[in-house]
């Protein structure tokens, strides 16, 4: 059996490992764009705020190949899939058969439109060679420009910040991490980083940058400019699936799969940000581009890939943060639309600095927030996920002793 996976990050791996496991004998063939060994991608942005080394960044021994029998096809791009002849080609215009494939692409960084993008000091923030590049240019910059208030935004902000920068993040929203809080732990979140210096401008982007060779300055939409030496772009990521043939694999924004990882083309198979399936909170189809969520569904695919059938639940967006003086973990639906269906509950303690946001509909809990009170959002996660239903008045939950465990049977 010639098992193909395009994608070196965690939903890859982990895919390969289980095919291994599973399937001493067969064929393993890993291309990936990057060359490094596979290391933890959301660790690059404690890399840029100084609190590990690079070297704290590899996930497997410099022997994973080896070991796993695996053939590693390092430094190029796949450019397309051939259904017919059952063949992914790369951009150097090699080719490798499959009799399974397995696409763990992961996701590009959403580019902007503006004039003069070619100036040095410009980064995305998005693999480890991007904050490699960011660091050696730290030691001739004193102003940053982060652009995009979500997480890579955020996170290049608090790395700057924390390297003695002054920093200005460009949003589009009312608030950072708008996408993954609610406005409430969003006001707090940007209270305490306006408190360490981050200045926050909103409702504004950039049109074009101006430089000697390097970027000097940043000109908005409003007719404005902001002095900077360096600019980190943060506007999100897309899902990197441009070489799938849209005529056999179906795709949205994400390529959709079934309860196995399959997608509409039998024997070919999609895991981690690129891949959209069934979000167990909202009940459709979801692209939760997440860490655990890479594992998870890279193994289902792998086992599934390896011969074995087994279903996939489905999966759940969730996040945990530190931002200096605040613990904050969300999961779920956390900005639920207007519908009478739903019941929030929420809880202040402006003393111990404490937030926390329970979102149910009917007897099952759907989405949550806490800020400063994390130690059982585990507890509610796997509530999350289980969907079991709460039989006990909801409001107790928000009573700062309630062990949550008990809820779990």
């Amino acid at each position: 059996m010639e098992h193909v996976i395009i994608g070196n990050g965690i939903a890859g791996i982990s895919a390969a490992e289980m095919i291994r496991r599973l399937d001493p004998a067969g064929a393993i063939t890993l291309i990936g764009d990057e060359t490094f060994q596979p290391y933890c991608r959301p660790m690059i942005s404690m890399v840029l705020d100084g609190s590990i080394p690079h070297d704290r960044l590899p996930i497997r021994s410099a022997d994973f190949y080896e070991q796993f029998k695996i053939k590693a096809v390092l430094g190029n791009r796949v450019s397309a899939i051939d259904i017919a002849s059952k063949t992914v080609s790369l951009e150097n215009e090699q080719t490798f058969p499959f009799d399974r494939l397995l696409i763990a692409s992961g996701a590009d960084p959403r580019p902007i439109n503006a004039d003069n993008l070619h100036l040095q000091n410009i980064f995305f923030m998005r693999t480890q060679q991007h904050v490699r590049g960011m660091l050696d240019a730290l030691s001739n910059t004193r102003r940053a420009l982060v652009l995009g208030g979500g997480l890579v935004g955020f996170k290049a902000a608090y790395g700057l910040l924390r390297r003695g920068l002054k920093v200005t993040m460009l949003i589009s929203s009312g608030y950072p991490l708008s996408m993954q809080v609610d406005a409430k732990a969003g006001e707090m979140i940007q209270d305490e980083l306006t408190s360490r210096g981050l200045q926050v401008q909103v409702e504004a982007h950039v049109v074009g940058f101006d430089g000697n060779e390097r970027v000097e300055r940043a000109y908005l939409s409003d007719g404005t400019e902001i002095s900077c030496d360096i600019v980190v772009i943060g506007k999100g990521a897309l899902p990197a699936h441009s070489f799938v043939p849209r005529d056999s694999i179906k795709v949205d924004l994400g390529i959709i799969v079934d309860r196995h990882q399959q997608t509409t083309t039998e024997n070919i198979y999609a895991a981690g940000d690129v891949a959209e399936l069934v979000d167990i909170s909202r009940k459709c189809r979801w692209v939760n581009a997440i860490w655990p969520e890479a594992v998870s569904q890279g193994r289902i695919a792998g086992m599934n890939m390896a011969g074995r059938k087994v279903a996939y639940k489905g999966s759940l967006s969730r996040n945990v943060m530190r931002i200096f003086g605040l613990d904050v973990m969300t999961a779920g639906i956390v900005n639920p639309a207007p519908n009478a269906d739903y019941e929030i509950m929420t809880a202040t303690d402006r003393r111990r600095r404490t937030y926390r946001k329970l979102v149910f509909l009917h007897d099952r809990l759907i989405g949550m927030t806490l800020v400063n009170c994390v130690e059982q959002g585990g507890i509610l996660v796997a509530l999350l996920q289980s969907e079991t239903a709460v039989t006990i008045p909801k409001a107790k939950m928000l009573a700062p002793d309630f062990n949550y465990r008990q809820l779990i049977r």
